[in-house]
């Protein structure tokens, strides 16, 4: 609805927004809004009084003012206070922002229900993308219920729980013999030939907008005042991207109680951390990460397209980028879970693995607010768990000395 034009992320080019669009020389775009219409059309107040779901902050996101949202109930996820587990690493204000609650159990869903909706917008048909689980399993629900052909090509090793989840959704799904940059290689050669909408990461404009809700969110449930750190899991960066990108509107809105703004961490595996070598070694883009392996599929990417994009908010933020220790992410996925209560990811149990490297280095404060962000739920990687129950049989005297050794 205030919408002015996309823009180039890298050159500042501007195309024109009434038009579909993908990239501009191969480099991902923005849109950009007249804010102070947007600002003078809604209000804090009002705000508030909407239904609790993403579509609350229409003004803020690109869909036309009578398209139809392609939804499936996008809740606003919930703030967990983990006390327990900040105690355990010495933080004091530490929250777990849990996105396994959106429709598709994952942080997806966001990303996806704006970019299928402005497909949709455009006409589009059919669309395609590389995935390593829950977005390729996003697409294919928003796909089907806007009655759009889905293709999707994953990694071979792509949690089981995700190849069934996309097929049942309907789409056309394809195991594929490398890593999500081949996968995304078959998208882009097959958009003339197969005339499918390439809606890989940040190959199209609008899972940004859809991945900025998560700071709109945010900032709206700490009462407009930002905590001091957040750490968030990055393979693509869209999720990270998009948090920042709101948070600089919101302060251009006047909307923000802070006078600083969050410090963003990027959370990598050592087995897979290219923006961490970029990073560290003062780079503004990243070279492509060789043998990448990790047990976090969600981050396992060795090159992103928007590399300089998180490289740009990571330091305009004043913050960091962290690659922990690849053998050590289950331990901290039974940990979290354990101590906070929730089904938590392995891309979010590496950010537990930064947050006892951020507090040991002293780099995070014990009375500073952290934000975790829980992207997804453990049970979508259920083969990577080696566990077995101990049996009773009910035919033989029940053994309670058994029993209480598990106490």
């Amino acid at each position: 609805m205030f919408v002015t034009h996309l823009e180039s992320a890298l050159d500042g080019a501007r195309l024109p927004a009434d038009t579909l669009h993908t990239t501009h020389r191969d480099k991902p775009l923005w849109v950009r809004y007249d804010l102070k219409a947007l600002g003078n059309s809604i209000s804090k107040k009002e705000l508030k009084e909407r239904e609790p779901t993403l579509w609350r902050y229409r003004e803020f996101l690109p869909v036309p003012k009578r398209a139809r949202p392609v939804s499936l109930g996008e809740i606003i996820t919930p703030l967990i206070q983990a006390e327990p587990l900040g105690h355990h690493f010495g933080v004091k204000k530490l929250w777990l922002k849990d996105e396994s609650r959106l429709p598709t159990g994952s942080f997806k869903s966001r990303g996806m229900a704006l970019a299928i909706t402005m497909a949709r917008h455009f006409g589009v048909k059919k669309i395609a993308l590389p995935t390593a689980g829950n977005a390729g399993a996003a697409a294919a629900a928003y796909a089907a219920i806007a009655g759009m052909e889905a293709y999707v090509f994953m990694p071979e090793d792509t949690p089981k729980v995700n190849q069934i989840e996309t097929i049942l959704y309907g789409a056309r799904a394809f195991l594929v013999n490398g890593l999500i940059t081949d996968c995304g290689r078959i998208v882009r050669e097959g958009t003339n030939r197969l005339g499918w909408h390439d809606l890989s990461t940040l190959r199209e404009p609008y899972r940004i907008e859809g991945k900025k809700t998560m700071g709109l969110e945010l900032a709206e449930q700490f009462n407009w005042k930002l905590p001091d750190v957040i750490i968030y899991p990055t393979g693509g960066g869209t999720g990270l991207i998009g948090m920042w990108k709101a948070f600089k509107e919101l302060r251009e809105l006047d909307w923000l109680e802070n006078t600083t703004m969050p410090r963003l961490v990027a959370v990598q595996s050592d087995g897979c951390c290219p923006i961490v070598k970029a990073f560290e070694a003062g780079r503004r883009f990243a070279e492509p990460f060789p043998n990448a392996h990790t047990v976090a599929s969600g981050i396992r990417v060795p090159s992103a397209l928007g590399d300089f994009m998180i490289l740009d908010a990571i330091r305009e933020s004043g913050g960091t980028a962290v690659a922990v220790e690849e053998g050590r992410i289950i331990e901290w996925l039974k940990l979290a879970s354990q101590m906070a209560g929730l089904s938590i990811c392995p891309e979010s149990a590496a950010c537990i693995g930064a947050l006892e490297k951020l507090v040991s280095e002293k780099w995070l404060k014990p009375d500073e607010s952290v934000i975790v962000f829980n992207t997804a739920s453990a049970l979508k990687y259920i083969e990577k768990f080696d566990i077995e129950l101990p049996q009773i049989d009910i035919k033989k005297e029940i053994s309670w000395e058994t029993i209480a050794s598990y106490l």
